[in-house]
């Protein structure tokens, strides 16, 4: 799933994977899938990922497989109810 190592991976431990969506948009994801965000460039979504490689003492690895997000993107519709805040 990977191309690059940022860091050595744990094989019992926490990987966090920073890549691309199919429309572009950069990802970071965990592979408990507990965590993900949302980025505007490389850079961004890399200093995330590096700062919660540090908290959770995961690794970091660049994946060439587009993701496909935990959390939708798209609008609410009219039928459906937003959270009041965010969890």
């Amino acid at each position: 799933m990977s191309s690059d190592s940022i860091s050595e991976p744990d094989p019992t431990g926490l990987v966090i994977y920073v890549g691309q969506d199919r429309a572009g948009h950069w990802l970071v994801q965990d592979s408990r899938r507990n965590l993900e965000g949302r980025f505007i460039s490389y850079g961004a979504a890399m200093a995330y990922a590096q700062a919660e490689r540090d908290i959770y003492q995961a690794s970091v690895e660049i994946v060439d497989a587009p993701l496909t997000p935990l959390v939708s993107f798209a609008p609410v519709g009219r039928d459906e109810h937003a959270l009041p805040r965010a969890a």
